[in-house]
């Protein structure tokens, strides 16, 4: 499963990338739900790669 980092600036290109809307803002940071593919759309677009897995 995909995990959000602690090196996640918010700017939430990653939730406007996600296909199936699995990503929504957290506490500190943005988390990704249990409805997500793996597709990496998220990965791919995210700016400083906080998205791993």
């Amino acid at each position: 499963m995909l995990k959000i980092t602690d090196e996640c600036i918010s700017c939430g290109s990653c939730v406007d990338s996600c296909p199936v809307g699995a990503i929504s803002e957290g506490d500190s940071k943005y988390e990704i739900g249990e409805d997500c593919t793996e597709c990496q759309a998220c990965v791919d677009t995210c700016p400083v790669s906080a998205i791993v897995e």
